[in-house]
């Protein structure tokens, strides 16, 4: 979200099988059974036995690090104390790290003590420290932009600029790590009004032009398409899991089957974000849109969200997703205003917001 708020460890697994996990040690290798985390069919495998992805999204490293050295690059406590504090919710076995394009790639003027070499060495090690808790980690590029424009919020689709470089580099250094997912753009909103594609899905999948006119970015730009970041990751080498979030903020599903583009390595999972304010908000167009989807491929709600500060949409949903085997994270693991972040604690040490505790309530009683 974001839009209200200016190294393999192989051997560390925790397996949420048919729902939310709980964490264990490795299990032997199995011969001709791929123990990485995995796409079968519509499900996620991980050391051979079917995985949901189920935990939350920690926001601050899409932004802090653009506020020059003495920001930092994360908000919160060290990730054994952030680990320590999300595990006591139940059956929690991932944490979504949002990402800036121009502090991983130490461009447009970002301070060398946040960004380049300081913010990727840095995004590592707090994923394998995430990883030493038993948790799968997803880094989404959430911050872009296109040109000598700084990346300092949300753009309509990915630049063609940058953002094939990213993944690129983030596919490099995460491709021996199969705890971590790649969802390669945050919340794509291409429409008619500000592309030159027709069809938006068009756009989606295979780039087109962008046209903005507002305060942080204005003209014309290229914008890259699905196809070709899934091939800058598959370039690079890297067999990681691949998540591909729908239109209208991810919240748009429709166009998602008829558009997802090839990957030779069938690692494919559609991302879907859901807010008590989306159009897709309720169980009559879930069952529409997103349950078609998760018959063919897994299904990840990326981010999960109530700025009412209230439970009513997550208990509506987190069965439906149960039942769809759809994974979920809710956004986000930060300790600020609900109506203004949604927010799911009011403390780091897990004290949850009543928006969060809908959540808490029901991993904690979900059976793996």
């Amino acid at each position: 979200m974001t839009r209200a708020i200016p190294v393999a460890i192989a051997s560390l697994a925790l397996c949420a099988c048919g729902g939310p996990g709980v964490s264990g040690g490795a299990r032997p290798a199995t011969p001709g059974v791929n123990l990485d985390l995995h796409v079968e069919g519509n499900q996620l495998l991980y050391q051979g036995r079917p995985t949901r992805l189920l935990g939350v999204s920690h926001s601050g490293s899409e932004f802090l690090c653009l506020r020059g050295a003495g920001a930092g690059i994360f908000e919160g406590p060290d990730p054994d104390a952030l680990a320590t504090g999300i595990l006591s919710w139940g059956h929690v076995n991932t944490v979504r790290l949002p990402l800036d394009e121009d502090c991983w790639l130490g461009i447009r003027g970002v301070s060398a003590a946040t960004g380049g070499a300081a913010y990727r060495d840095a995004i590592v090690k707090y994923a394998q420290r995430l990883h030493a808790h038993g948790l799968f980690t997803i880094v989404d590029l959430h911050w872009s932009s296109p040109g000598a424009f700084p990346a300092a919020g949300q753009q309509p689709m990915p630049d063609a600029d940058h953002a094939p470089a990213f993944w690129a580099s983030v596919a490099g250094t995460f491709a021996a790590d199969p705890m971590t997912v790649f969802d390669l753009f945050n919340e794509p909103f291409a429409t008619p009004a500000n592309t030159d594609a027709v069809d938006p899905w068009t756009c989606w999948a295979d780039g087109c032009r962008v046209t903005q006119s507002n305060g942080a970015v204005s003209g014309s730009w290229r914008a890259a398409g699905m196809r070709e970041l899934v091939a800058a990751v598959r370039g690079a080498g890297a067999r990681n899991v691949l998540m591909l979030g729908g239109l209208g903020y991810a919240n748009d599903l429709t166009g998602w089957l008829a558009h997802v583009p090839r990957d030779p390595l069938g690692q494919i999972t559609a991302s879907f974000h859901l807010y008590n304010f989306n159009p897709c908000a309720d169980p009559r167009c879930w069952d529409a849109q997103i349950a078609p989807v998760a018959a063919r491929v897994p299904v990840v709600t990326g981010e999960l969200g109530e700025n009412d500060c209230g439970r009513s949409l997550l208990d509506a949903y987190l069965p439906w997703a149960d039942a769809h085997r759809v994974s979920y994270l809710g956004w986000s693991w930060n300790p600020w205003d609900c109506a203004k972040g949604p927010a799911l604690i009011s403390g780091y040490d897990g004290t949850p917001t009543g928006f969060g505790q809908g959540l808490r309530d029901h991993l904690a009683v979900t059976s793996p």
